[in-house]
């Protein structure tokens, strides 16, 4: 459970850069099989953090872009009619 508290409380920034040391570690080899698997699960771990940051700021996008769209068109018209 503490493991879900962690991820929730990282970052996308956090995440990605802890990301990118686990695969530069696990490129650069050296490492015993159970540590190449440890580091390969974080890595999931931490993937499924920034997949779930950049699902949420796609989401948010989509919805200020969809604002425009809905009032740009009264605001336009009342701003036009001033």
């Amino acid at each position: 459970m503490a493991a879900k508290t962690e991820e929730a409380a990282l970052g996308y920034e956090q995440a990605r850069d802890e990301l990118i040391e686990v695969v530069r570690r696990l490129e650069a080899g050296g490492t015993t099989l159970e540590e190449s698997l440890a580091l390969w699960e974080r890595g999931e771990e931490l993937a499924k953090v920034c997949r779930h940051w950049l699902e949420g700021a796609r989401a948010r996008l989509d919805a200020a872009l969809a604002k425009p769209e809905e009032t740009g068109t009264d605001g336009a018209a009342g701003a036009g009619g001033e």
